[in-house]
């Protein structure tokens, strides 16, 4: 017998767990890997994500699930296991990214569409089959001048509402990705233009998954925090945890039945703080984790440097990382840092 959905989503967001971003496009993880001079091929990309999926403390304690780039999904470790069993071994759940990424929109300078609409449903049971069970489409609003216009929030909200009823109809738990970019052009906008253009985006969000019919308490919110452009002095995280705190209230139904935070540009120890800052001093209907990627990976691709005599130095970083957020998620990464200083 199959899983709810419902039930999927609740182990997505177990207390002091969270998800591992690891869909970096086959663009993307080059630019991660030109960083430590290292060639990007299929081994090596292998390589480095099995150096993360058998990090057995990491994985077994403090990562709930982990998003896929397809290329993974179907990929096996280099004794022929593959990564899906390698993940659901660990006690976390296999997810997969579905959109094919942030286009320019047609008749709106300096905004994108996310585009992957066309093939999906085929595309999901495929994936269903290999046995992801939760999904993420990410959907790019970037604050400018005249930015963002209200063509780009509804045509990335639409597309976030059909790919989450799609999901739902395979089986797949949508993660709801709609994310307002720190470091858009210019990049210099303050927290509270966040703010407000945060609460416009989610608050469309939300009306079009009710009108696509999509099951809220079968999904994951994953949504940017509310802080400043990255140009801008960066607020306390008292400030950002209080903001974001603020808007969620105001836009999020409780009966979502988690938020996992993107990092969105943040060092990965800003990313930390936020999170366990609103977790500690807010009582919330939803529970609160993370979703990082490059806050989560970057301590140890930088360890690892391709070198297979690094692979232990690599764990030990995302280890490290990985512990802080599960601390994070509970609420007691300042309280543990107070009793380690």
């Amino acid at each position: 017998m199959s899983e709810r959905l419902e039930e999927i989503a609740v182990k997505m967001v177990a207390d002091g767990k969270g998800l591992l971003a690891a869909d970096e496009s086959t663009s993307t993880i080059k630019k991660r890997f030109d960083s430590i001079g290292l060639e990007s091929t299929e081994t090596s990309r292998r390589d480095y994500r099995e150096m993360l999926f058998r990090s057995d403390e990491a994985m077994t304690k403090h990562i709930s699930g982990v998003i896929l780039f397809e290329e993974t999904l179907y990929q096996k470790a280099a004794d022929g296991t593959s990564f899906v069993d390698l993940i659901k071994k660990a006690g976390a759940i296999p997810g997969i990214k579905v959109d094919t990424g942030a286009k320019p929109m047609a008749a709106f300078p300096g905004e994108t569409v996310t585009e992957g609409l066309d093939g999906l449903r085929e595309r999901l049971a495929a994936y269903h089959r290999a046995g992801a069970r939760f999904a993420k489409w990410r959907g790019v609003i970037a604050i400018g001048e005249n930015r963002p216009t209200w063509g780009s929030i509804k045509a990335n909200s639409q597309a976030l509402a059909r790919y989450a009823a799609l999901c739902q109809e395979a089986g797949i738990v949508p993660i709801v990705e709609p994310e307002v970019l720190m470091d858009g052009d210019p990049g210099n906008h303050s927290i509270d233009t966040c703010a407000e253009v945060t609460e416009k985006v989610l608050n469309t969000v939300f009306a079009d998954l009710y009108d696509a019919r999509v099951n809220l308490e079968g999904m994951i919110l994953k949504p940017n925090m509310v802080i400043d452009g990255k140009k801008l002095r960066q607020a306390s995280a008292a400030e950002v945890a209080e903001k974001t705190v603020k808007v969620l209230k105001a836009t999020v139904p409780s009966a979502v039945p988690g938020i996992a935070f993107l990092s969105g540009g943040q060092t990965s120890e800003e990313a930390t703080a936020h999170l366990s800052a609103m977790i500690a001093n807010y009582d919330l209907p939803w529970k609160l984790t993370f979703s990082y990627g490059r806050a989560l990976q970057e301590d140890a691709l930088n360890a690892w440097g391709g070198k297979s005599e690094n692979v232990a130095a690599g764990q030990r970083a995302f280890t490290h990382r990985a512990r802080m957020n599960g601390l994070a998620a509970l609420g007691n990464w300042k309280k543990e840092l107070e009793r380690a200083a």
